[in-house]
Protein backbone atom coordinates (compact mmCIF):
# COMPACT_ATOMS: atom_id res chain seq x y z
CA UNK A 1 0.00 0.00 0.00
CA UNK A 2 1.39 3.46 -1.12
CA UNK A 3 2.70 5.40 2.13
CA UNK A 4 0.61 8.32 2.75
CA UNK A 5 2.59 11.60 2.32
CA UNK A 6 3.66 13.46 5.55
CA UNK A 7 1.79 17.52 4.94
CA UNK A 8 0.59 19.75 7.00
CA UNK A 9 -2.88 21.07 6.19
CA UNK A 10 -1.22 24.39 4.14
CA UNK A 11 1.20 22.27 2.42
CA UNK A 12 -1.00 19.55 1.37
CA UNK A 13 -3.23 22.20 -0.12
CA UNK A 14 -0.41 24.09 -2.06
CA UNK A 15 0.95 20.43 -3.48
CA UNK A 16 -2.75 19.43 -4.31
CA UNK A 17 -3.32 22.30 -6.54
CA UNK A 18 0.11 21.89 -8.25
CA UNK A 19 -0.71 18.51 -9.36
CA UNK A 20 -4.62 19.94 -10.29
CA UNK A 21 -2.75 22.01 -12.72
CA UNK A 22 -0.73 19.62 -13.83
CA UNK A 23 -3.48 17.08 -14.57
CA UNK A 24 -5.85 20.11 -16.43
CA UNK A 25 -2.49 20.73 -18.72
CA UNK A 26 -2.65 16.74 -19.11
CA UNK A 27 -6.43 16.95 -20.19
CA UNK A 28 -5.94 19.18 -22.44
CA UNK A 29 -2.87 17.39 -24.23
CA UNK A 30 -5.48 14.37 -24.44
CA UNK A 31 -7.81 16.69 -26.15
CA UNK A 32 -5.12 16.84 -28.96
CA UNK A 33 -4.15 13.45 -28.88
CA UNK A 34 -8.06 12.44 -29.80
CA UNK A 35 -7.87 15.26 -32.78
CA UNK A 36 -4.97 12.96 -34.26
CA UNK A 37 -6.33 9.81 -33.20
CA UNK A 38 -9.25 11.15 -35.52
CA UNK A 39 -7.33 12.18 -37.94
CA UNK A 40 -5.60 8.79 -38.33
CA UNK A 41 -8.17 6.23 -37.76
CA UNK A 42 -6.43 3.19 -39.47
CA UNK A 43 -2.90 3.87 -36.99
CA UNK A 44 -4.58 3.80 -34.01
CA UNK A 45 -7.60 0.55 -33.36
CA UNK A 46 -8.96 0.42 -30.36
CA UNK A 47 -8.25 -1.67 -28.75
CA UNK A 48 -5.56 -1.00 -27.75
CA UNK A 49 -5.75 2.60 -28.50
CA UNK A 50 -8.16 4.12 -26.11
CA UNK A 51 -8.84 6.96 -23.71
CA UNK A 52 -7.44 5.30 -20.91
CA UNK A 53 -3.91 5.36 -23.27
CA UNK A 54 -4.21 8.40 -24.49
CA UNK A 55 -4.55 9.28 -21.26
CA UNK A 56 -1.74 7.78 -19.88
CA UNK A 57 0.41 9.05 -22.62
CA UNK A 58 -0.54 12.57 -21.71
CA UNK A 59 -0.20 12.69 -17.83
CA UNK A 60 3.16 11.34 -18.26
CA UNK A 61 4.31 14.11 -20.48
CA UNK A 62 2.35 16.90 -18.22
CA UNK A 63 4.02 15.37 -15.11
CA UNK A 64 7.47 14.95 -16.68
CA UNK A 65 8.09 18.45 -17.82
CA UNK A 66 4.97 20.58 -15.52
CA UNK A 67 7.03 23.89 -16.44
CA UNK A 68 6.17 23.43 -19.91
CA UNK A 69 2.50 25.06 -21.38
CA UNK A 70 0.66 22.66 -23.48
CA UNK A 71 1.18 24.30 -26.78
CA UNK A 72 4.79 23.05 -26.08
CA UNK A 73 4.12 19.45 -24.68
CA UNK A 74 1.90 18.66 -28.02
CA UNK A 75 5.03 17.74 -29.70
CA UNK A 76 6.23 15.29 -27.41
CA UNK A 77 2.94 14.27 -27.02
CA UNK A 78 2.70 13.55 -30.61
CA UNK A 79 5.39 12.34 -31.05
CA UNK A 80 4.85 9.35 -27.93
CA UNK A 81 1.50 8.59 -29.77
CA UNK A 82 3.67 8.24 -33.00
CA UNK A 83 5.83 5.56 -31.24
CA UNK A 84 2.94 3.33 -30.54
CA UNK A 85 1.52 3.54 -34.12
CA UNK A 86 4.98 2.82 -35.17
CA UNK A 87 5.47 -0.18 -32.71
CA UNK A 88 1.88 -1.11 -33.49
CA UNK A 89 2.46 -1.37 -37.50
CA UNK A 90 6.05 -3.09 -37.51
CA UNK A 91 4.76 -5.56 -34.60
CA UNK A 92 1.28 -5.97 -35.18
CA UNK A 93 0.66 -5.11 -39.53
CA UNK A 94 3.56 -5.79 -41.10
CA UNK A 95 3.61 -9.83 -41.79
CA UNK A 96 7.19 -9.97 -43.71
CA UNK A 97 10.54 -8.81 -43.29
CA UNK A 98 10.06 -6.55 -46.37
CA UNK A 99 6.99 -4.76 -45.34
CA UNK A 100 9.18 -4.24 -41.98
CA UNK A 101 11.52 -2.45 -44.05
CA UNK A 102 9.24 -0.87 -46.48
CA UNK A 103 7.38 1.27 -43.36
CA UNK A 104 11.34 1.69 -42.20
CA UNK A 105 12.48 3.56 -45.51
CA UNK A 106 9.30 5.55 -45.67
CA UNK A 107 9.58 7.25 -42.30
CA UNK A 108 13.35 7.61 -43.06
CA UNK A 109 13.04 9.36 -46.24
CA UNK A 110 10.40 11.78 -44.04
CA UNK A 111 13.40 12.15 -41.16
CA UNK A 112 15.21 13.23 -44.42
CA UNK A 113 12.67 15.71 -45.53
CA UNK A 114 11.15 14.04 -48.48
CA UNK A 115 6.96 14.28 -49.08
CA UNK A 116 5.37 11.40 -47.68
CA UNK A 117 3.83 8.38 -49.38
CA UNK A 118 0.10 8.94 -50.11
CA UNK A 119 -0.08 5.49 -48.67
CA UNK A 120 1.95 5.81 -45.62
CA UNK A 121 -0.15 7.31 -43.15
CA UNK A 122 2.60 6.45 -40.53
CA UNK A 123 5.07 8.66 -42.52
CA UNK A 124 2.51 11.39 -43.22
CA UNK A 125 2.14 11.27 -39.19
CA UNK A 126 5.87 11.97 -38.92
CA UNK A 127 5.96 14.42 -41.91
CA UNK A 128 3.54 16.32 -38.87
CA UNK A 129 5.69 16.62 -36.58
CA UNK A 130 8.72 17.29 -38.78
CA UNK A 131 6.74 20.30 -39.90
CA UNK A 132 6.04 21.58 -37.06
CA UNK A 133 9.29 21.74 -35.61
CA UNK A 134 10.60 22.79 -38.72
CA UNK A 135 8.51 26.21 -37.33
CA UNK A 136 10.95 26.54 -34.67
CA UNK A 137 14.04 28.63 -34.79
CA UNK A 138 17.40 26.42 -35.65
CA UNK A 139 15.76 23.38 -37.31
CA UNK A 140 18.49 23.31 -39.32
CA UNK A 141 20.69 22.32 -36.93
CA UNK A 142 18.68 20.04 -35.50
CA UNK A 143 17.43 18.21 -38.30
CA UNK A 144 20.70 15.84 -38.38
CA UNK A 145 20.11 14.87 -34.47
CA UNK A 146 16.09 14.70 -34.91
CA UNK A 147 16.62 11.89 -37.90
CA UNK A 148 19.58 9.83 -36.41
CA UNK A 149 17.00 9.60 -33.66
CA UNK A 150 14.54 8.06 -35.70
CA UNK A 151 16.71 5.96 -37.68
CA UNK A 152 18.18 4.52 -34.11
CA UNK A 153 14.73 3.94 -32.96
CA UNK A 154 13.93 2.40 -37.08
CA UNK A 155 16.71 0.31 -37.13
CA UNK A 156 16.50 -1.15 -33.51
CA UNK A 157 12.49 -2.42 -34.64
CA UNK A 158 14.31 -4.14 -37.79
CA UNK A 159 16.63 -5.90 -35.24
CA UNK A 160 13.98 -6.90 -32.63
CA UNK A 161 11.46 -7.97 -35.49
CA UNK A 162 14.24 -9.98 -37.19
CA UNK A 163 15.25 -11.48 -33.19
CA UNK A 164 11.30 -12.86 -32.82
CA UNK A 165 11.19 -14.76 -36.04
CA UNK A 166 15.05 -16.12 -35.59
CA UNK A 167 15.67 -18.89 -33.65
CA UNK A 168 18.07 -17.23 -32.07
CA UNK A 169 17.23 -14.32 -29.24
CA UNK A 170 19.50 -11.70 -28.13
CA UNK A 171 21.74 -11.92 -25.37
CA UNK A 172 20.28 -9.86 -22.71
CA UNK A 173 23.33 -7.66 -23.33
CA UNK A 174 22.03 -7.16 -26.80
CA UNK A 175 18.85 -6.62 -26.26
CA UNK A 176 19.21 -4.12 -23.77
CA UNK A 177 21.84 -1.94 -26.10
CA UNK A 178 18.88 -2.25 -28.13
CA UNK A 179 16.17 0.01 -25.87
CA UNK A 180 16.43 2.39 -28.73
CA UNK A 181 13.54 0.63 -30.11
CA UNK A 182 11.48 1.87 -26.91
CA UNK A 183 11.74 5.63 -28.74
CA UNK A 184 12.23 7.87 -25.65
CA UNK A 185 15.11 9.20 -26.98
CA UNK A 186 13.36 10.11 -30.26
CA UNK A 187 10.84 11.48 -27.74
CA UNK A 188 13.45 13.62 -25.74
CA UNK A 189 15.20 15.42 -28.83
CA UNK A 190 11.88 16.34 -30.17
CA UNK A 191 10.72 17.73 -26.92
CA UNK A 192 14.13 19.86 -26.80
CA UNK A 193 13.44 20.91 -30.09
CA UNK A 194 11.16 22.76 -29.32
CA UNK A 195 11.64 23.98 -25.81
CA UNK A 196 15.66 23.74 -25.73
CA UNK A 197 17.43 26.82 -26.11
CA UNK A 198 21.26 27.61 -27.23
CA UNK A 199 23.13 25.90 -23.64
CA UNK A 200 21.04 22.82 -24.57
CA UNK A 201 22.58 22.68 -28.09
CA UNK A 202 25.52 22.89 -27.17
CA UNK A 203 25.73 20.21 -24.29
CA UNK A 204 23.29 17.79 -27.22
CA UNK A 205 26.36 15.34 -27.10
CA UNK A 206 25.79 14.59 -22.77
CA UNK A 207 21.74 15.31 -23.07
CA UNK A 208 21.52 12.21 -25.26
CA UNK A 209 23.69 10.21 -23.61
CA UNK A 210 21.88 10.81 -20.38
CA UNK A 211 18.51 9.57 -22.14
CA UNK A 212 20.08 6.66 -23.78
CA UNK A 213 20.46 5.99 -20.19
CA UNK A 214 17.00 6.82 -19.14
CA UNK A 215 15.53 4.91 -21.99
CA UNK A 216 17.17 1.66 -20.52
CA UNK A 217 15.66 2.26 -17.43
CA UNK A 218 12.10 2.43 -19.08
CA UNK A 219 12.46 -0.60 -21.30
CA UNK A 220 13.29 -2.51 -17.97
CA UNK A 221 10.79 -0.95 -16.01
CA UNK A 222 8.32 -1.87 -18.80
CA UNK A 223 9.55 -5.70 -19.39
CA UNK A 224 9.01 -5.87 -15.99
CA UNK A 225 5.48 -4.49 -15.85
CA UNK A 226 4.30 -6.19 -19.23
CA UNK A 227 5.90 -9.56 -18.92
CA UNK A 228 2.30 -11.60 -19.26
CA UNK A 229 1.00 -9.39 -21.99
CA UNK A 230 4.42 -10.07 -23.74
CA UNK A 231 3.94 -13.59 -23.51
CA UNK A 232 0.70 -13.87 -24.39
CA UNK A 233 1.45 -11.74 -27.71
CA UNK A 234 4.88 -13.07 -28.70
CA UNK A 235 6.74 -10.26 -27.93
CA UNK A 236 10.71 -10.29 -26.56
CA UNK A 237 11.07 -9.70 -23.24
CA UNK A 238 14.20 -9.26 -21.26
CA UNK A 239 12.81 -12.02 -18.53
CA UNK A 240 12.46 -14.32 -21.44
CA UNK A 241 16.54 -13.89 -21.24
CA UNK A 242 17.23 -13.38 -17.35
CA UNK A 243 15.53 -14.10 -14.24
CA UNK A 244 13.52 -11.35 -12.91
CA UNK A 245 16.27 -11.14 -9.70
CA UNK A 246 18.64 -10.33 -12.58
CA UNK A 247 16.81 -7.84 -14.17
CA UNK A 248 15.97 -5.97 -10.88
CA UNK A 249 19.24 -5.67 -10.42
CA UNK A 250 19.89 -4.61 -13.51
CA UNK A 251 16.78 -1.74 -13.49
CA UNK A 252 18.35 -0.61 -9.88
CA UNK A 253 22.05 -0.22 -10.61
CA UNK A 254 20.92 1.62 -13.78
CA UNK A 255 19.14 4.47 -11.62
CA UNK A 256 22.09 4.98 -9.46
CA UNK A 257 24.32 5.23 -12.45
CA UNK A 258 21.91 7.60 -14.46
CA UNK A 259 21.26 9.26 -10.91
CA UNK A 260 24.71 10.08 -10.91
CA UNK A 261 25.14 11.55 -14.41
CA UNK A 262 21.67 13.63 -13.92
CA UNK A 263 23.87 15.40 -10.95
CA UNK A 264 26.14 16.15 -13.25
CA UNK A 265 24.52 17.57 -15.69
CA UNK A 266 22.27 19.59 -13.86
CA UNK A 267 25.29 22.14 -13.48
CA UNK A 268 25.01 22.91 -16.94
CA UNK A 269 21.86 21.64 -18.05
CA UNK A 270 19.62 21.94 -15.24
CA UNK A 271 16.14 22.10 -16.56
CA UNK A 272 17.21 19.12 -18.83
CA UNK A 273 18.41 17.05 -16.06
CA UNK A 274 15.14 17.52 -14.14
CA UNK A 275 13.50 16.36 -16.96
CA UNK A 276 15.13 13.11 -17.47
CA UNK A 277 15.40 12.44 -13.93
CA UNK A 278 11.64 12.91 -14.04
CA UNK A 279 11.00 10.92 -16.39
CA UNK A 280 13.20 8.03 -15.38
CA UNK A 281 11.06 8.17 -12.16
CA UNK A 282 7.36 9.00 -13.16
CA UNK A 283 7.67 6.09 -15.79
CA UNK A 284 9.25 3.09 -13.35
CA UNK A 285 6.32 4.91 -11.00
CA UNK A 286 3.72 4.36 -13.55
CA UNK A 287 4.87 0.80 -14.72
CA UNK A 288 4.20 -0.35 -10.54
CA UNK A 289 0.75 -0.33 -11.18
CA UNK A 290 -0.23 -0.09 -14.98
CA UNK A 291 1.11 -0.54 -18.26
CA UNK A 292 0.14 2.36 -21.19
CA UNK A 293 -1.23 -0.35 -23.32
CA UNK A 294 -3.80 -1.12 -20.84
CA UNK A 295 -4.81 -5.04 -20.26
CA UNK A 296 -5.88 -5.96 -24.04
CA UNK A 297 -4.74 -7.99 -26.05
CA UNK A 298 -1.67 -6.59 -28.15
Amino acid sequence: MPLVPKHHAGNGFAVASEQGRICALAARGQRDLRQCVRAYPSLFPNPPVDDTMLSALALSTAFIAPWCSVEQLRVANRASLWVTAEDWQVDRVATSDDAVRSIVSACEAVADGAAPDVDCTLGQLLAEIRDELATGAGFTEWQPVWREEVHRMLTADIREWEWRHSARPPSFAEYLDNADNYGASFVNVSHWIVTGDAQTRSHLPELIAASREVQRILRLSNDLASYERDIRSGDLNALLLVDREEVSRQLRDGIRACQDHLHTLEVTCPREALYLAREAGFTTGFYHGADYWGDSER
